[in-house]
């Protein structure tokens, strides 16, 4: 729904949102500087390297791919368009397909954005302009304050009060948003996640019922559903007293230590649940077939990118894997 079409665009002006909207632009680079290819062996110095000076796209993508032909001028467009705001570095996978399984691509186009030399944000799919223009703004700042990015920042600051506890007040607003914008998914998605964390997670699974399929399919809305099924997993994963034992006994049950950071996930101890997995994957690469690294990729996609354990995690996982 745009703007013009809302009937609470004019009342959702006065809400207050604390949250920053990003750094001021960057001054242009020379021309040609935007935009480049790269390899397995210049991914560090390309991407890494690169986005502690300015935000850096990465465009996974394949010559076979058919909605990659779709993205590639679209987002080549808006990258230019953006005047050094952000730059786009293309990576084919069939030539270089290592960073994109460790980073844990599995469909593509998929586009990453690494800030500070670590993945901050991204998004799958041959997706609008429109889109590929927020998501700029999101990670390098708007262009211009509209009520769009004043969606993007009450989101954040609903983001911020459910991680320090206060579940009320991100409801409310979430809720807001809900009003001004019914179908913005983020908004639903953290409506379900206040549920989950009052332990409502049959109205969390309501919530998320019968949506459309494209709102279905939103990434924030499918981090909340495979939220719901870690909570069930861990159900059933046993008591985590004896699994601590177990460990005790024996630090290397790699089974053992699996599911405790299954449970533990689920409890909220993120960063206990993550250095169990990173433990598995220093012992034993091969333990159910990598399980532990995957395991690890699907706690980030619930997680969100920007989840202080996500953080934390991916650099441990990056210095892993890299190293």
């Amino acid at each position: 729904m745009s703007g013009n079409d809302n009937p609470y665009s004019n009342s959702f002006g006065q809400m207050s949102a604390t949250a920053s909207y990003g750094a001021a632009p960057a001054a242009a680079p020379p021309a040609g500087g935007l935009i480049k290819d790269t390899t397995t062996a210049t991914f560090a110095k390309d991407v890494i390297e690169e986005s502690r000076n300015q935000p850096v796209l990465v465009d996974f993508w394949a010559p076979w791919c058919g909605p990659c032909k779709q993205l590639t001028p679209v987002i080549e467009k808006v990258v230019n368009e953006a005047q050094g705001r952000v730059k786009l570095v293309k990576m084919n996978i069939d030539d270089h397909p290592s960073i994109a399984g460790q980073l844990g691509i599995q469909s593509i186009p998929a586009v990453i954005a690494f800030v500070g030399g670590r993945p901050a944000d991204g998004f799958m799919g041959a997706v609008p302009e429109s889109q590929i223009r927020e998501f700029i703004d999101r990670i390098a700042g708007p262009a211009g304050a509209d009520q769009a990015a004043e969606i993007e920042a009450a989101l954040a600051e609903a983001d911020g009060l459910i991680a320090s506890g206060d579940v009320n007040g991100a409801a409310q607003l979430y809720g807001a948003v809900m009003q001004a914008d019914p179908d913005n998914a983020k908004a639903l998605a953290g409506m379900a996640n206040c549920m989950i964390a009052a332990n409502q997670h049959e109205r969390a699974r309501e919530a998320l019922a019968d949506l459309p399929e494209e709102m279905a399919k939103d990434p924030a809305i499918q981090a909340v559903v495979k939220k719901l099924e870690q909570i069930e997993e861990a159900r059933k994963l046993g008591d985590p007293v004896a699994l601590e034992h177990e460990l005790a006994r024996n630090p290397d049950d790699h089974e053992a230590r699996m599911k405790l950071a299954k449970i533990r996930n689920v409890e909220g101890n993120r960063e206990e649940a993550a250095e169990h997995l990173l433990y598995i994957m220093r012992k034993d690469r091969t333990f159910d077939d990598d399980g532990a690294r995957r395991q690890l990729l699907q706690f980030f996609e619930v997680w969100g990118f920007k989840d202080p354990a996500s953080v934390s995690g991916r650099r441990k996982l990056s210095a892993l894997l890299f190293s």
